[in-house]
């Protein structure tokens, strides 16, 4: 079922801390078996100061849910 997930479907989350909550996959990553979902799991990451990067700062980053924990919902 997790292989039929793709970029803009409506799934809902069946185990973890978000159990219960409906999103929108933005990015899928099958080699790491990840979905990235709109505003749900998305943490805060520094960035140190780099020559491509001189002013460093906060950097919001989607962390992934496991395929398995999603389901796809009807339409």
């Amino acid at each position: 079922m997790s292989k039929c997930l793709k970029t803009g479907d409506k799934v809902k989350i069946i185990a973890g801390d978000h159990k219960g909550e409906t999103a929108e996959i933005v990015k899928v990553d099958k080699q790491a078996g990840k979905a990235m979902l709109k505003d749900i799991n998305v943490r805060e990451r520094h960035m140190r100061r780099t020559q491509y990067n001189p002013q460093g700062g906060k950097k919001e980053v989607h962390v992934g849910i496991d395929l398995s924990n999603l389901k796809k919902e009807d339409k």
